[in-house]
C-alpha cells in the first residue's frame, strides 16, 4: 500500500509539473503574440473608444500639388491619392482623423503617371517613392474659424519625416457624410526635398525652384 501510494504521489507530481509547464508556455505565448502586434504599426488606425468614424472614399477624395521656379515663371501642377483613411466623428464634429497617400499616385496636370515629370518626381531628388511609398497626415486637433470654416492642426509624415503643420480648411459634415476643402503650403526642404533649393546650392540662377509646395487637399468620408 505504502509503495502504491508513493507511485501515485509521484504521478500527481509529474502531472502538476507537467501542468505547469503548459500554462507557463501558453502564458509566454500570449506575451509572444502580444509583442508581436506592438510591433505592427497601425497607421491608420484611431479606435480608442465609442466614438465614430467615417472613412475615407478614396475614389472621390484627391490631393492636387503646385509648384514653381522661384520667380513663379516656371510652374507645375498634378494630382495625388489617398489609399485609406479614418476620420473622427463626436457630437456632430470632426475631431481627428488620419490619411494615409500613396505616392505612386503621382500625376501631372494631364493625369498621366508616365512622364518625365512624374518620374523625376518619384526618384531621390524629390520624394524617393520606391523607399517611402506613403506619406501620412496625422490630425490632432480642429478649432471652428466660422460656420464651416477650420483650422487644422495635425503631424505631416514624407519621406519618414514628420513635422506638424497647421493650415485652413472648409468642412461640411451632413448625413453621415464628410467633405473636407483645404490648401496646405509647406516648404519642402523640411521633409528633405532639397532638389535646386536655394538653401542647399547656389549659382543656380532661373532654374531654382520655390521651397514652397502647394496642396489642395479635397476629401470625402462616409459610413461603409
Amino acid at each position: 500500500m505504502k509503495i502504491m501510494n508513493y507511485y501515485r504521489g509521484c504521478t500527481l507530481l509529474i502531472l502538476a509539473v507537467m501542468l505547469t509547464s503548459c500554462e507557463s508556455r501558453q502564458k509566454e505565448s500570449l506575451r509572444s503574440d502580444s509583442l508581436l502586434t506592438s510591433r505592427v504599426p497601425s497607421t491608420v488606425s484611431l479606435h480608442i473608444g465609442n466614438e465614430k468614424y467615417v472613412r475615407v472614399d478614396t475614389k472621390q477624395s484627391v490631393i492636387t500639388w503646385k509648384g514653381a521656379s522661384l520667380n513663379g515663371l516656371n510652374s507645375q501642377t498634378g494630382y495625388v491619392y489617398p489609399s485609406k483613411g479614418e476620420l473622427m466623428i463626436e457630437n456632430g464634429q470632426l475631431t481627428g482623423g488620419i490619411v494615409e497617400v500613396d505616392m505612386n499616385t503621382i500625376e501631372d496636370k494631364n493625369h498621366r503617371r508616365d512622364t518625365k515629370l512624374v518620374d523625376h518626381l518619384k526618384d531621390p531628388d524629390f520624394f524617393e517613392v520606391e523607399k517611402f511609398p506613403f506619406s501620412i497626415l496625422s490630425i490632432t486637433k480642429i478649432k471652428s474659424t466660422t460656420n464651416e470654416g477650420r483650422q487644422i492642426t495635425g503631424n505631416l509624415t514624407i519621406k519618414g519625416i514628420t513635422h506638424p503643420v497647421t493650415f485652413p480648411a472648409k468642412l461640411e459634415i451632413k448625413n453621415g457624410m464628410v467633405k473636407a476643402n483645404g490648401k496646405l503650403v509647406i516648404d519642402r526642404t523640411q521633409w528633405d526635398v532639397r532638389y535646386k533649393s536655394a538653401k542647399f546650392y547656389t549659382l543656380l540662377a532661373n532654374q531654382t525652384m520655390s521651397d514652397s509646395i502647394e496642396f489642395y487637399i479635397h476629401i470625402v468620408a462616409r459610413n461603409q
